[in-house]
C-alpha cells in the first residue's frame, strides 16, 4: 500500500457523518469541530432550520453538495431519520486499528473492545465513560457495533470527539492483532472468581477489556482467544448490569494501581 492509499484511508476513517436538521446544525455551530462537508437534499427549501444550516456552513466556507434522496441515503444510511440533512465531521481522535497504535503503550495500556454492542445510546455512554477515565482507547469494529451517528454523538454528550477511538473492520481482526502485540484479552463473566478491581490493580501487562452484547455477552469466538475472565462484584442477587454501566466500572477500574 503507499503512503496515499494509507493517508486516505486513515482520513476516510476519521470522518463522521451526523445526519438529522438540529444535530447537523449543533455541529456546524461549534467551531472547535472540523466540517468537511455538508450534504442536502435537493428537495428541501431554503427556509427554518434548513436557512439556518446553510448560513452556518457558508459562514465556515464548508463545501455544500445538494443530493436526490436515494442519494442521500447512501451517506446516511438512515432515510427515515436524516431529515434531507447530513455533515461531515473529521474527528482527529478517531484512528484505524493498527499494531503501531497498540504498541507505544502496550505494557501499561488499557484499552475497551466492543464484541456486538448494537444500542447507539450504549455506546455513546461507552464512549464518555472512556473519554471520563482517561484510559488509552475503545477499541470499535464496524461490522458488529452501532455506527457512530447523530444517536450515539447525543448519547456521548460530545464526548465522541474527545475519546481516544480505534476502528476495524470485524471483532476477529481486532483480536488477531491485539494477539500479535502480547496483549492480555480480558472478558467478563459471573462466574470468574478474578474481579476486576484486583486484576487491574496487579496485572503489569496492557489489557484488552472486551464488552459483549447488550442480551448474549461476548461472543464464542472471543471467548475462545480470551486471556482472563473476570467478574465485577454483585451484592443483593443482582446478576448483570447494563454493557454501559459495566464499561464504565471496568474503565475506572483500570486505573486503580
Amino acid at each position: 500500500m503507499t503512503s496515499d492509499y494509507q493517508a486516505k484511508k486513515q482520513f476516510l476513517a476519521s470522518m463522521i457523518s451526523v445526519y438529522g436538521r438540529k444535530p447537523v446544525l449543533e455541529m456546524l455551530e461549534d467551531h472547535s469541530l472540523l466540517i468537511h462537508k455538508l450534504h442536502l437534499a435537493d428537495s428541501n427549501k431554503p427556509q427554518g432550520i434548513i436557512k439556518d444550516i446553510i448560513r452556518a456552513a457558508e459562514s465556515r466556507d464548508v463545501e455544500i453538495l445538494y443530493h436526490d434522496r436515494k442519494s442521500l441515503s447512501r451517506i446516511s444510511r438512515n432515510m427515515k431519520q436524516d431529515q434531507g440533512v447530513v455533515v461531515d465531521v473529521h474527528n482527529p481522535k478517531m484512528n484505524l486499528l493498527s499494531k503501531a497504535a497498540l504498541k507505544s503503550t502496550e505494557k501499561t495500556g488499557q484499552w475497551l473492545l466492543l464484541d456486538n454492542v448494537t444500542n447507539p445510546q450504549n455506546v455513546g455512554m461507552i464512549i464518555r465513560s472512556v473519554a471520563a477515565a482517561g484510559i488509552n482507547g475503545l477499541i470499535i469494529p464496524r461490522q458488529a457495533n452501532a455506527s457512530l451517528n447523530a444517536l450515539v454523538v447525543k448519547s456521548s454528550a460530545g464526548t465522541l470527539f474527545k475519546a481516544p477511538i480505534l476502528l476495524c473492520d470485524t471483532v476477529s481482526e481486532a483480536i488477531e492483532i491485539i494477539q500479535t502485540q502480547g496483549l492480555n484479552i480480558a472478558v467478563l463473566a459471573g462466574e470468574a472468581k478474578e474481579d476486576v478491581f484486583s486484576f487491574a490493580a496487579t496485572d503489569g501487562v496492557g489489557t484488552v477489556y472486551v464488552m459483549g452484547n447488550e442480551s448474549e455477552g461476548v461472543s464464542k469466538e472471543t471467548r475462545k482467544a480470551a486471556t482472563h475472565a473476570l467478574s465485577i462484584p454483585m451484592h443483593n442477587e443482582v446478576e448483570s448490569l447494563n454493557v454501559a454501566v459495566a464499561a464504565s466500572i471496568v474503565a475506572y477500574a483500570t486505573q486503580i494501581s
